[in-house]
């Protein structure tokens, strides 16, 4: 019941667990919304136990849901993610037979779940989803550098509200996780000129990263949210700041590519002293925003660069807390659009922006 609990608390519309013995698929798919049109499953695949993976389900789909909203696409949340199976996904054979058989579980779902990449998997596992049913999105984009790069320029927008200007030269940036989006991030805060201090539960991929680029300092995990910075950047699994660790920061900003980063007792937590917190769905969407709507990276970008610029100049005008902002704004559009009910013809746009 616990489970459910959560599911009524969070408004979630939808919980499926998928298997497929032969293939080794276990999966959670949530959908947190359809308000919009068909909910964007983010699709993750990951070592985990079965309970972290249905809350991690539950948590990524509503941020999905919020990102959508907030980005203008006509699009709700959901989640999708995946046990690893016990043999392993090398074999190219296995991988193959395991995203094919999520694609054909998912086909009587295609009329509410369009599935794209996550951590753990590729524009080519996508295709092979695509292979079983038409409801996917993302196969023909780089989405983690795109994301990368729209955090970049949203950590920019965020910078000029919490730090007084949205130049980074020189700026402390401490990054937590450094696959995908977050080397994607560094490289560019690295060619402005920030000072770049990085970590990763893989310490392997950190040092790899410090070798390619010159100046970056490495430290553990632990001892990050420690580390002296202007800016902390979440670029995780999720829930990497616990609630607990907060008045261990010395950062004015977290603004990260991140999902979830916080905890809502987290985000009061850093409210109360004194950070600014950005929150994920409003400065990681420029993948998903290139994937639902063919734009380059650079435009992409640039939609979430207004963004939240849009979020700080709500925030500063009334007083708010710019991830409350954020979250209003972005329940504002479903609520509004939720409003106007079904087209004529009853059906829900399948994508495209508002």
């Amino acid at each position: 019941m616990l489970i459910l609990e959560e599911m009524q608390s969070r408004g979630h519309e939808a919980l499926t667990l998928l298997h497929h013995a032969p293939s080794g698929l276990r999966a959670a798919l949530a959908v947190h919304s359809t308000v919009l049109g068909p909910a964007i499953a983010g699709v993750r695949l990951r070592e985990q136990d079965e309970e972290l993976a249905v809350r991690g389900a539950l948590a990524l789909s509503e941020s999905l849901t919020l990102k959508a909203a907030l980005a203008g696409l006509n699009y709700g949340g959901g989640a999708c993610v995946i046990l690893m199976p016990e043999s392993g996904v090398e074999d190219p054979h296995a991988r193959e037979a395991l995203f094919r058989a999520l694609g054909r579980q998912v086909l009587p779902m295609e009329s509410r779940v369009v599935l794209t990449e996550d951590i753990g998997v590729s524009p080519a596992d996508i295709a092979f989803v695509a292979q079983e049913t038409r409801s996917t999105l993302g196969m023909n984009t780089d989405t983690s550098s795109v994301t990368g790069y729209g955090v970049y320029r949203g950590m920019k927008a965020a910078a000029r509200h919490a730090l007084g200007s949205e130049s980074l030269r020189g700026v402390r940036v401490a990054i937590m996780g450094v696959g995908a989006v977050g080397r994607a991030l560094a490289g560019h805060l690295h060619r402005e000129g920030a000072r770049l201090t990085v970590a990763d539960d893989r310490p392997e991929r950190a040092l790899a990263l410090a070798d390619t680029l010159s100046g970056v300092t490495v430290v553990g995990c632990h001892e990050l949210l420690d580390a002296p910075s202007d800016i902390l950047a979440p670029c995780g699994y999720g829930h990497s700041v616990r609630s607990q660790d907060v008045p261990r920061l010395q950062c004015r900003l977290i603004a990260g590519g991140e999902h979830h980063p916080l905890s809502r007792r987290g985000e009061e937590a850093v409210k109360e002293a004194g950070i600014v917190y950005m929150p994920d769905f409003a400065i990681n969407s420029a993948g998903l925003i290139a994937a639902a709507t063919g734009l380059e990276a650079a435009q992409a970008a640039e939609r979430v660069y207004q963004i939240v610029n849009r979020i700080t100049a709500a925030a500063e005008q009334y007083g708010k807390a710019p991830h409350v902002v954020a979250r209003r704004m972005a329940e504002r559009r479903i609520d509004l659009i939720g409003s106007l009910g079904a087209s004529a013809s009853g059906a829900r746009p399948a994508g495209g922006v508002a």
